[in-house]
């Protein structure tokens, strides 16, 4: 009896200076890092410009419907943070409770400027997607939050039962 294959997850930074070598980004290995934690085979970090390169990540991240796409960036309100506005033509539905829960993390750790992140969250056929901050702060409350529901999350996408967690 061979052992399921291991769930797949793909992470995409959007930052334009990361992308152009203006600096490194060290929250898409972050992200990386904590989904193979949990037992996930993670493609990435993926890194495109702010805007359009980030829908184009994500349309490409889809086709493969890994069980989780997380992206971490443009999710302020600098006129270049686009990344909700590129996620939202993905999501059958929103999970407003995760994108919540990560600013209310944050808020409540002393970074009022949590409560401006806009990222999303939601379902894209059986993937879920979630928009990170781009900060190390903000991925280590991502972190943080979806550390305890993301198997469950994952779970009920593919059809699996309504068991506690917990």
């Amino acid at each position: 009896m061979s052992a399921a294959p291991p769930r797949r997850a793909v992470v995409i930074v959007a930052s334009t200076r990361a992308a152009d070598g203006t600096y490194e980004d060290r929250t898409g290995p972050t992200l990386v890092d904590a989904l193979t934690t949990w037992g996930y085979a993670a493609t990435g970090p993926i890194v495109v410009s702010d805007g359009d390169p980030v829908g184009l990540a994500l349309a490409t991240a889809l086709r493969d419907s890994p069980e989780v796409v997380l992206t971490t960036g443009g999710t302020g309100v600098s006129p270049s943070d686009r990344t909700p506005e590129q996620t939202r033509p993905f999501l059958d539905r929103e999970l407003p409770g995760i994108p919540e829960l990560i600013r209310a993390r944050g808020f409540a750790g002393g970074q009022p400027l949590a409560a401006i992140s806009r990222g999303l969250a939601g379902v894209s056929g059986r993937t879920l997607v979630v928009n990170l901050p781009g900060s190390r702060g903000g991925v280590r409350d991502a972190i943080d939050v979806l550390g305890p529901i993301l198997d469950h999350v994952v779970e009920q996408l593919a059809g699996g039962d309504h068991e506690a967690v917990g």
